[in-house]
């Protein structure tokens, strides 16, 4: 590899290497562990803002970096690692590029633990960069300050996989090996810790700084050919489309002009535009729905782990033959069992047996009928749910469908329409919290916020919220004012934790103990901050308080005070169960 005479730091490598992969933003927290790292972002973006005086060298310097198309990265400071987690979780799904979280040794990378849980759930594309004390002092039990015992183990534990630069030779392999694994279906993110005394070495500038190219996982031909053999002569076939074929939506397309039908998963939204004929949505275990799965002749399932909270924990009836694709081998027969299996990428397989089933199929003309009748039941069962929250619900669709972000933390009203409704029009536009841990919903808005601002994407970002999980994490709200992050936060506020309470309800003889909030005024405290604060009690009112803070820049707050509008008519305690 040719060398040039710029030196840099590992940390400034590590910076150029993201600016290189696409990443248009980074989040953390700085530490006295991670410096030469924060530096390196601070100068890169000092360069680009006509600060010569501050640049390293002429080689990679900012007018070249502008013809090949790298832009700085944009850091944000977040309040703690486990928002950075989730910042950089959310930019990554809906840029579409690889995400960046920077923290800190020891108890800051702690912190970030349960966020890189939910990113590995969700299969999202990401480097964590942490820190480490000086490799001198590592894996010695001598109790120096910040340092971990086994957190190289911990970080394989909670990411994909997990790695540590040693020295500054090999850092630039490592960081291409961890991007490459990041992005290799089934994706997610990985780990690096760097000791600080690495961070700040010195080496030469590799003139290539280029990622490693990541190959979609093309399907052995014969195995689609006896996929499309099984397929043939179905009259009333079905795809299941997951979070691993958000990318496949030109493939699909093709099956729905054959005539196919369309369900997903929560995770699958928007791969087909949720407002066309063709497509269930994400209404896929109403009782409507399974009756009409009853009579379909077969379902293929793509890049879905079929999940227990959208399966009647795995008791669903689905069609049969059950077939499927999937980019990892290892989901063969995972909760339901499969009449046939392909190992491929979803977007190449899928391409290849609509190429063999085109002009081969004779679809039954009445399978759409069917289905949208089966959806419009499913959704009349979820409005009969909502009591007075249907205005609220129906209103948000009228006013953000197709033109919003749709964000949401783990919380009641998320579980009772938020993620079916509003309709998604593209497979980015939904994010929220798959793993189902509560409070990560409002630093999740914030990286799409960042996304949407960083990539021009033009969209507004609406998140909802419940009051118990928006505490967990509140103070990433001063984040979202120092970014001026365009946001809207629909805190549904019902004071308690309403699942636990309901399912106490259920089984606990409505015993309620440890569910009972205590809340701060939350338009004291959006005051504080300089936040617009709308308080929503009048149900009547939802269209125009919601017209008002979406017109509005920067972070808002439309505070829905549930214990003014009442109970839902159904109850809803958990996922719900197959009764037998």
């Amino acid at each position: 590899m040719t060398h040039s005479s710029t030196r840099i730091t590992v940390g400034e490598l590590a910076v150029r290497f993201l600016e290189q992969c696409g990443t248009r933003a980074a989040f953390g927290v700085i530490s006295i562990h991670n410096m030469p790292i924060l530096d390196a972002f601070h100068k890169r973006l000092q360069e680009a803002q006509g600060r010569p005086e501050l640049a390293s060298t002429p080689l990679g310097g900012p007018s070249q970096d502008r013809a090949r198309g790298i832009r700085p990265i944009r850091f944000v400071s977040a309040r703690g690692e486990a928002g950075a987690c989730n910042m950089a979780d959310a930019y990554a799904r809906v840029s579409g590029t690889l995400g960046a979280c920077i923290t800190s040794t020891g108890t800051g990378a702690g912190n970030a633990a349960g966020a890189l849980v939910e990113a590995l759930t969700a299969g999202t594309p990401m480097l964590h960069l942490t820190g480490q004390i000086e490799a001198e002092y590592l894996d010695r039990d001598l109790g120096f300050i910040h340092e971990a015992p086994a957190q190289l183990a911990m970080l394989q534990s909670v990411s994909k996989a997990a790695f540590r630069i040693r020295d500054a030779q090999t850092a630039l392999a490592t960081l291409r090996e961890a991007a490459r694994l990041a992005r290799t279906p089934p994706c997610g993110p990985v780990s690096i810790e760097i000791p600080i005394d690495v961070q700040a070495t010195l080496l030469d500038l590799p003139e290539d700084l280029l990622a490693l190219a990541v190959t979609p996982l093309r399907p052995v031909d014969a195995h689609v050919d006896a996929l499309a053999e099984r397929l043939r002569k179905a009259r009333r076939p079905l795809l299941w489309l997951g979070g691993g074929a958000r990318g496949a939506g030109p493939a699909v397309r093709r099956f729905v002009t054959m005539g196919w039908g369309i369900v997903t998963s929560v995770q699958g939204r928007g791969v087909v535009a949720e407002d066309h004929p063709s497509t269930l949505g994400s209404f896929n275990l109403q009782k409507p729905v399974e009756d009409f799965y009853q009579t379909c002749d077969a379902m293929l399932v793509v890049g879905s782990r079929l999940r227990s909270n959208e399966t009647l924990r795995y008791k669903l009836q689905l069609p049969a033959p059950l077939l499927r694709i999937d980019a990892n081998a290892l989901a063969h027969n995972r909760g339901y069992a499969s009449d046939y299996f392909v190992h491929g990428d979803a977007l190449e397989t899928l391409h290849a047996l609509a190429d063999r089933l085109e002009g081969q199929m004779e679809i039954d003309p009445a399978l759409g009928r069917d289905l949208k009748q089966a959806r419009q039941q499913a959704g009349q069962l979820v409005d009969a749910s909502l009591g007075g929250y249907l205005k609220l619900k129906n209103e948000l669709e009228l006013q953000v469908q197709k033109q919003c972000w749709w964000v949401r933390d783990i919380t009641l009203s998320n579980s009772m329409w938020g993620n079916r409704a509003p309709a998604l029009d593209n497979p980015r536009a939904g994010v929220h919290a798959l793993g189902g841990g509560i409070g990560q919903g409002l630093a999740m808005a914030i990286g799409t916020a960042i996304a949407d601002a960083t990539h021009g994407l033009g969209r507004k970002t609406v998140v909802l919220a419940g009051d118990g999980g928006f505490m967990l994490n509140l103070g990433e709200l001063a984040c979202a004012v120092q970014e001026k992050a365009n946001l809207v936060v629909l805190l549904m506020n019902d004071s308690c934790y309403g699942v636990i309470k309901n399912i106490q309800d259920d089984i606990y003889g409505s015993r309620h103990c440890y569910v009972d909030l205590v809340n701060p005024d939350f338009g004291a405290l959006c005051a504080s901050l300089k936040v617009p604060h709308f308080f929503l009690s009048d149900p009547a009112k939802t269209g125009d308080i919601l017209a008002a803070a979406l017109d509005q820049r920067g972070p808002v707050m439309v505070e829905v005070d549930m214990q003014a509008w009442g109970p839902f008519t159904a109850k809803f305690a958990g996922p719900i169960l197959k009764k037998d």
